[in-house]
């Protein structure tokens, strides 16, 4: 590679950038800046973001050589800091989808959590505990049910054949939320859709019992919530050919035994029923993923997180870039014969792989 020293040094400044800018978004000051909208003194940033002169200095040293934050001078020739507009639309919270800068926080969270097991863990090849990730899955679950929020009702279930899943959702089916978590996703759809019964399944207690405080402060009755491994529901009748729609996001790629689990859905799902797999946008090959806009990126988070997560009870390590032509066969292999594969105009990073079942359909 020509001038692989340039590239070197382009590395180490963009990942000190990363971890300072996740410390600015951390304390809002993008935010403050942006509703400064103006040249501003360290003093004045300080005293309207209420942080400390002297780290501030620090930190807008970085954003300015990082050409982050403008620098200039104003009448008494003290140093001024300007975050140009076209800049703070992918770094405030008010910038919505376009918001970029909430992912700077992501490496910084995983080194905190996981660094010397990831580095232990290639010598060992051991998995890392979901429990040592308390901050990042945290951070993760505020994502998601930021996006559900945004998306969910309003974008994602009316592009489910051509609106006719939300009819059927009006008129009263059974779903089924796989990986559920905290439960917004479904508690917003069983607020919805009052006709529908709702059925949320998850190995991770204290998600659930957020997930069913939430739903009983919404005085939500007609939803349940199950402490469940999807690994290990085929064939348990209680599950036999029960859901008419089950959906999974970003949940599939963590599972220690994915096709286990993908089996599992297959066994929940009745004739005609639908089952939404949404999942990383990638490709299997890494060589396919050179031209990803955040390949690199995405590869960390799932080295740090995802596969050594994937790892545990004998599991596969899946990772999360396990990419299309994986996933396709995974889910054929898990008994899905009509499987769509679609890109969402609501999100960049992931494909919605929709599975339907024949309306005569037979697992013997």
């Amino acid at each position: 590679m020509d001038n692989f020293n340039q590239k070197m040094a382009d590395i180490l400044n963009y990942g000190a950038l990363n971890l300072a800018m996740a410390i600015g978004y951390k304390n809002r000051i993008f935010d403050t800046l942006e509703d400064m909208d103006r040249p501003a003194t360290g003093a004045e940033i300080a005293a309207a973001s209420g942080l400390d002169e002297r780290y501030l200095k620090e930190w807008l040293a970085i954003m300015v050589t990082g050409e982050i934050i403008t620098p200039g001078k104003n009448g008494k020739d003290e140093n001024t800091y300007y975050l140009p507009p076209e800049h703070a639309n992918f770094l405030t919270r008010k910038s919505g989808n376009n918001n970029l800068g909430v992912y700077t926080q992501e490496i910084p969270l995983l080194t905190s959590c996981a660094m010397e097991s990831v580095i232990g863990g290639f010598q060992t090849g051991e998995g890392i505990a979901f429990s040592q990730y308390p901050d990042f899955q945290q951070f993760m679950s505020q994502l998601a049910d930021a996006k559900h929020e945004q998306v969910l009702l309003s974008e994602f279930l009316p592009s489910i054949e051509n609106g006719e899943l939300v009819e059927k959702l009006k008129s009263g089916i059974r779903v089924c939320d796989m990986g559920c978590g905290h439960g917004v996703a479904l508690n917003l759809m069983a607020e919805a859709f009052p006709k529908s019964q709702f059925t949320g399944i998850d190995n991770h207690e204290p998600a659930l019992a957020t997930a069913r405080k939430n739903a009983e402060k919404k005085g939500l009755s007609n939803l349940v919530y199950k402490n469940r491994d999807a690994a290990e529901i085929t064939g348990d009748p209680e599950f036999d050919k029960c859901f008419d729609y089950v959906c999974a996001f970003d949940a599939i790629h963590d599972q220690s035994h994915p096709l286990e689990a993908l089996k599992g859905i297959r066994h929940m799902m009745a004739p005609g029923g639908l089952f939404s797999m949404v999942d990383i946008k990638a490709r299997t090959n890494p060589a396919d993923n050179m031209d990803h806009p955040m390949g690199p990126f995405l590869y960390t988070v799932s080295l740090m997180h995802c596969m050594p997560v994937g790892l545990n009870d004998n599991g596969t390590g899946l990772g999360m870039m396990w990419g299309r032509e994986q996933a396709e066969a995974m889910l054929a292999q898990a008994g899905f014969e009509d499987v769509r594969v679609m890109g969402m105009a609501h999100d960049g990073f992931n494909l919605h792989y929709l599975c339907k079942i024949p309306k005569n359909a037979s697992l013997d």
